[in-house]
C-alpha cells in the first residue's frame, strides 16, 4: 500500500490529474485530438465549419490557419502535415496519390448540379464559338491541375483537337474574386466561373456561356476533403468524428432550404470576425454534391483515373480506384 502521508499536496494533485486523464483517454470512442488545423475560403463557409456551428463536431474544434483558393495547396497541406485535412477536386486527389502521397478521400463536399456549376464564360460579342476558337486563347482558372483545368482540357478533346493543339490552349491562373474583371477587362478571352461569382457576373451581363462542366459529365460530386492514412492510424475516433460531423452538415445542407442556409452562413462568417463581404453568400444556391451526406460513388474518381490515363498523365494500373477513398465513417455511405 503507498501512503501520502509525507507526499507534497502538489505531487498528490499531479498524481490525481494524471489518473484522470488516463481515464477520459481511456472512455471507447472520445477523440484522440480535439482541436484540427485547416484552411478557409474568403467570404464563404466550409462543411467543417458549417458542422462546428451546428454542433456536429464536439467536443472537437476547428484551428484556422489561413486562407486559399487552390485545391490542389489544401490537400498538399493536409498531406505534408500543414493542416490536418484538405479538399480538392478529385482529380487532384488522383494525381496526388499517384505521388505516393498517403492520403484518403473521406466525404465529398462539392460538385455540379443544374444550380451549381463551373461554367466557361466569353463577352457577349466575342468570335468563340466552339473548342477550335480556342486554340491560342487564354483561360482564366483558379488554379492548375484541377477540376477547371481537367474540364476545360476534356472538352477540347471532344471538340477534336489534337494534344499539340490542346498545349495551345493558355490556362492563366486569376484569382477567383478577379476572374470576372480580368475578362471584361479584356486580359483573357474566357473566365471559368462557378458559385456565387458567377451568378453576379451574368447578374451584370454582357457575358454568355461557352460551355458547363455539367454538359458533359451530367450531376457529379467533384471533390472530396482528404486526410492522411497516418492521422487516421493514430486517430481513428477523431477521423470517425470528423467524418460523421462533415457527412451530417453535408445533408443538412441537402434537406434544408437555401434561405436556411444563407442565414445560417451569413452569421458564421460575421462571428469569426475576418473582415469578409457576405453578399456573396446571398447567391448560394446548393454544393452539388450528388450523393446523400457526400457519400462517394467509385464512378467519382474512376472517372478521372481514365481521363488522366488517356492525357498520359498517369499510367494504366497506376492507382486502384479503391485504394483511393473510404466511405467506412460516413454514416450515410456503407464500408467501401
Amino acid at each position: 500500500m503507498i501512503k501520502f502521508r509525507n507526499v507534497p499536496f502538489l505531487v498528490l494533485l499531479a498524481l490525481g490529474l494524471a489518473g484522470c486523464g488516463a481515464e477520459a483517454a481511456a472512455k471507447p470512442g472520445a477523440p484522440e485530438t480535439l482541436e484540427l488545423r485547416y484552411q478557409g475560403n474568403v467570404g464563404a463557409v466550409t462543411f467543417p465549419e458549417l458542422a462546428e456551428d451546428l454542433g456536429y463536431l464536439a467536443p472537437v474544434k476547428l484551428k484556422w490557419i489561413g486562407n486559399t483558393i487552390s485545391g490542389p495547396q489544401d490537400i498538399q497541406a493536409a498531406a505534408t502535415g500543414q493542416t490536418d485535412f484538405g479538399g480538392a477536386f478529385n482529380g487532384a486527389i488522383i494525381k496526388l496519390a499517384t505521388a505516393k502521397a498517403p492520403i484518403k478521400a473521406v466525404v465529398g463536399y462539392y460538385g455540379s448540379d443544374a444550380d451549381s456549376y463551373v461554367g466557361y464564360f466569353v463577352p457577349d460579342g466575342s468570335p468563340i464559338k466552339g473548342p477550335r476558337d480556342l486554340i491560342g486563347k487564354k483561360i482564366g482558372v483558379n488554379t492548375l491541375g484541377a477540376h477547371l483545368e481537367a474540364v476545360l482540357k476534356e472538352y477540347l478533346k471532344r471538340g477534336g483537337l489534337t494534344p499539340e493543339e490542346i498545349k495551345q490552349v493558355e490556362l492563366v491562373v486569376v484569382p477567383p474574386i478577379s476572374t470576372e474583371q480580368a475578362l471584361r477587362q479584356g486580359q483573357i478571352d474566357v473566365a471559368a466561373l462557378n458559385g456565387v461569382l458567377r451568378d453576379t457576373a451574368l447578374q451584370r451581363g454582357g457575358i454568355r456561356a461557352l460551355f458547363k462542366d455539367i454538359d458533359l459529365f451530367g450531376p457529379f460530386t467533384a471533390g472530396s476533403y482528404v486526410l492522411t492514412d497516418r492521422f487516421i492510424a493514430r486517430n481513428p475516433n477523431t477521423t470517425k468524428k470528423f467524418v460523421e460531423a462533415v457527412a451530417r452538415a453535408v445533408e443538412w445542407t441537402q434537406t434544408h432550404s437555401r434561405q436556411e442556409y444563407v442565414a445560417r452562413a451569413e452569421a458564421i462568417i460575421a462571428k469569426r470576425h475576418r473582415n469578409e463581404d457576405t453578399a456573396a453568400i446571398k447567391l448560394w444556391k446548393s454544393s452539388g454534391v450528388a450523393g446523400k451526406g457526400g457519400v462517394i460513388d467509385p464512378r467519382e474518381f474512376q472517372i478521372w483515373i481514365d481521363w488522366l490515363q488517356r492525357a498520359g498523365e498517369i499510367k494504366p494500373g497506376q492507382v486502384k480506384t479503391e485504394d483511393l477513398f473510404t466511405n467506412a465513417y460516413n454514416p450515410f455511405g456503407g464500408k467501401g
